[in-house]
This record gives C-alpha cells, sequence and structure tokens, in this order.
C-alpha cells in the first residue's frame, strides 16, 4: 500500500494572503488553511516529494519527513522550486546530493534560479542536487514506478505523474487527448481547481469537475485552491466522489 500526504494545497500566494481580510483568508477551519502545492508520497520503502516550493521547510518539519528518496518537479515556477535550498539537511544526513527529477526546460531553469548550487568551485555549504532529466516515458525511484504525462498551464508543459493507481496532477488548463487516455483507468485523480471563475492558465472549479467526469476514477481530491473558495461551502457543491484536499490529508493508494 501507497500513501500521499497532501503538505500543501494552496496557490502561489498561499492562504491566507498577506493583508487579505476575506472570510477564507480569516476563516478559522484549519481547512483552509493552504502551505503552497506539494505532496509527500510514500510506499514500497521509497520517500517522494512532489515540489518543493516556498514553504518547503516548513513542511517538512510539520509532517515528520526525516527520508527523501527524491524531489520530482512539475515545472519551474516559484512556488513549486523556491524552497529547494533547503535541502541542504538532507544532503547532510543522507550523505549525498538529493536527486531531483523534471522535464529539461525545469532542470536548466534551476541552473539559473540557483547557479551557486551547480557553481564550478560550489561554495561550501551549498545544496547538492542530481539532476535526472525526465523524458516522455516511465521511470522508477526506489521501488515506485513512476509515468510522467505532458500537460499545458498556458503555454507552459507541465508535468503531471501517475504513480500506480494514482494521477497527480497541478497547474493545469488544458489536458491533450492522448494524455487523457493515460489518465484513464486511475483510481485516484489529484488535480487542481483554483476558483469558480474562469482563469487563463488553470483549471477553474467546473473544469476540474469536467475533466474528472471523463477520466473516471473512482475518487478525486481537488488541489491547488485559492482564497475564494472554503471549504466547508464549496465542499456542499461537490459529486460524491470528490473532495477539497487540504494541508496534512493522508490517502492510501
Amino acid at each position: 500500500m501507497n500513501r500521499l500526504v497532501f503538505l500543501g494545497t494552496g496557490t502561489s500566494q498561499g492562504v491566507p494572503i498577506i493583508g487579505c481580510r476575506c472570510p477564507v483568508c480569516t476563516s478559522s477551519d484549519s481547512r483552509n488553511k493552504r502551505l503552497r502545492t506539494s505532496a509527500w508520497v510514500s510506499g514500497e520503502g521509497t520517500d517522494i516529494i512532489i515540489d518543493a516550493g516556498p514553504d518547503f521547510r516548513y513542511q517538512m518539519l510539520r509532517a515528520g519527513v526525516e527520508n527523501i528518496d527524491a524531489i520530482l518537479l512539475t515545472h519551474q515556477h516559484r512556488d513549486h522550486v523556491g524552497g529547494l535550498d533547503d535541502v541542504r539537511p538532507f544532503n547532510y544526513y543522507q550523505k549525498r546530493p538529493m536527486p531531483v527529477y523534471a522535464n529539461p526546460a525545469t532542470l536548466q531553469s534551476l541552473r539559473a534560479t540557483i547557479p551557486y548550487a551547480f557553481a564550478e568551485h560550489r561554495y561550501p555549504g551549498a545544496p547538492e542536487f542530481a539532476l535526472y532529466p525526465v523524458q516522455d516515458k516511465p521511470f522508477r525511484i526506489g521501488n515506485l514506478e513512476i509515468e510522467p504525462i505532458e500537460v499545458l498551464h498556458y503555454k507552459l508543459v507541465v508535468n503531471a505523474y501517475r504513480i500506480g493507481s494514482l494521477t497527480y496532477i497541478t497547474d493545469a488548463k488544458f489536458v491533450s487527448r492522448h494524455s487523457i487516455e493515460r489518465m484513464k483507468g486511475s483510481e485516484t485523480l489529484i488535480v487542481n481547481a483554483l476558483r469558480k471563475e474562469p482563469h487563463l492558465s488553470h483549471f477553474c472549479l467546473q473544469e476540474a469537475l469536467a475533466l474528472i467526469e471523463e477520466i473516471g476514477p473512482e475518487r478525486a481530491f481537488l488541489t491547488h485552491i485559492g482564497h475564494t473558495l472554503d471549504y466547508a461551502g464549496t465542499s456542499r457543491l461537490l459529486p460524491p466522489n470528490v473532495q477539497l484536499a487540504y494541508d496534512g490529508l493522508c490517502i492510501d493508494f
């Protein structure tokens, strides 16, 4: 049995947003407190983190993560890679560079955004990474087989990941027919749903629900949620097999 923990379910600004006094940002419901989107997948003796945004350090401490076999990146936006400097304790305790898997464009972006980690004469104590380009074919990390599936975040290619019976999608706005067919048969689907109103580069709630209906999983969870979607109020609008994810939620698959 494998497990996924939602380390964060929020958007690029997180929820609450700095300075915002809206009902969700001021809510006392802990399920409305959303760190930047990330997940911890464990199973078969392997631990993988999907995306390492600016909240990475706190997410590791809060969830009690003590080992990471690899980090999967969906794409290069700051809310998904901004915490990579904080892999340094893992470098120290695990005595090796941190394996990072992503598409070639994302890996190239890392060399520009954290150049000190890749310098020829690296500063002592800088984070260490082993970069692995993800192509359009399955690969293995430890005992887990992972299938990358391309989706579009406006015009940017983002990797969704299928791990066994679970497919994880974030920051998608368009999924091709070919990618949908590769996702079919998933028992668990995780997909982004930013808000009720349409958005240029993210699925809105109705678009996410339409994709879920087309793929037909047994259950689905919504993530990358903005501050206009209240947990309790939105949950009443969802089909029985669909649930808003929240930080700390654990699911087995």
